[in-house]
């Protein structure tokens, strides 16, 4: 989603930008953007994920395509094969190659099963990004951890939020009846990949906890993934919507009003700014966007990483709380309002060019894999 914007706003911005990703049965071949170009490649499903796509390499393919029209940069936004394939291509025709940390794939392994082959992944992440003139993350706190895990030449790269298509005048009084959700209802909202790093046996032991508080809370689940028809199965009080375009997740958003946030794998989070974009009362954990954006207590509720216990009480708050929660919803809008894409954007471009500029490459048309 975040790489998605970032190619669509640097085309805007004039630069030539292609996308080469794995091809998938549900998005259609061929340029299906007008500001900037695709093209798919082999890939296969993620074993237990089949709605992700794994790349596969394609350094042929690449050299071939970049000696016929040679980008000026090239940026890598994956760590797989297709990934590190685009690296070891752009590096043997003297392209310079950037690339982004944005999901904690080394995290993840405790999640899957694979919890043996941590240092293993975090070796592989360390030797693909150090193979990058810069690698970006999304945020200051990361790009201290991995300092301190040996990644070479880490810069941030933020997160910017569309505060247009989350936007609290989205608010639908007919979606909410579909809910049934009447005003004196609290509808308390999630979004995201239904998945196991997304910590839903705490995201639930919130909402039991809200239920037993107030009864009139409504509870909304809107994504996809591997947990969905578990979670549907044990848990009919909720609402399973489905996934949604991010146009129209923007509706669902605004038609909430609290958004509880119990990830712990995430690299920034774009759905707590979303969320505060949209004017939802959150709370969630004091880490990278919550730690950011959150003033606890003002603009939403942020707890210690450890202490589980006390996101159950603040869901618990928040659910109860009608003055609290009409205050961080107020609050929330503004602390995120200044954090466009069009200002994240401008930073990267700038950071893009100065990688250009020390290659000694005359323009900037930059390639995403």
């Amino acid at each position: 989603m975040t790489f998605g914007v970032i190619a669509r706003e640097l085309g805007r911005r004039g630069h030539a930008v292609t996308v080469y990703r794995p091809r998938r049965a549900d998005l259609v071949a061929g340029p299906t953007h007008t500001d900037f170009h695709e093209f798919p490649l082999l890939g296969f499903p993620v074993p237990g994920y089949p709605m992700l796509r794994f790349g596969l390499p394609a350094g042929r393919t690449l050299l071939r395509q970049w000696r016929a029209q040679r980008p000026d940069l090239v940026h890598v936004v994956t760590e797989g094969p297709l990934g590190a394939s685009a690296i070891t291509a752009a590096r043997t025709l003297g392209i310079p190659v950037t690339s982004s940390f944005h999901t904690n794939f080394h995290a993840y392994t405790q999640h899957y099963g694979y919890a043996r082959l941590h240092r293993l992944v975090l070796w592989w992440l360390r030797r693909v990004h150090n193979r990058t003139a810069r690698t970006f993350v999304p945020t200051v706190e990361l790009r201290t951890e991995l300092d301190s895990l040996g990644f070479l030449n880490v810069a941030v790269l933020s997160r910017g939020v569309d505060t247009w298509q989350f936007h609290p005048a989205r608010r639908s009084g007919d979606l909410r009846l579909n809910w049934d959700a009447a005003p004196e209802n609290p509808v308390v909202l999630h979004v995201g990949r239904m998945a196991p790093e997304k910590n839903y046996p705490l995201l639930f032991e919130c909402f039991a906890a809200m239920r037993v508080a107030n009864p009139r809370c409504r509870f909304v689940l809107a994504g996809e993934g591997p947990l969905k028809a578990k979670l549907v199965r044990d848990h009919p009080e909720c609402i399973f919507t489905g996934f949604f375009s991010r146009e129209e997740i923007g509706r669902y958003y605004a038609s909430a009003d609290i958004y509880i946030h119990a990830s712990l794998t995430e690299t920034f989070g774009n759905v707590l700014t979303e969320a505060m974009s949209s004017g939802l009362a959150v709370a969630g954990f004091d880490y990278a966007a919550a730690r950011q954006f959150v003033q606890h207590g003002h603009n939403g509720l942020a707890v210690p990483t450890d202490r589980p216990d006390m996101l159950v009480a603040a869901a618990t708050r928040l659910a109860t709380d009608a003055p609290l929660r009409a205050h961080l919803r107020t609050s929330a809008r503004a602390a995120v309002e200044p954090q466009s894409w069009t200002t994240v954007i401008a930073r990267f471009e700038a950071d893009l060019a100065d990688v250009v500029a020390r290659s000694a490459s005359p323009a900037l048309h930059p390639v995403i894999v």
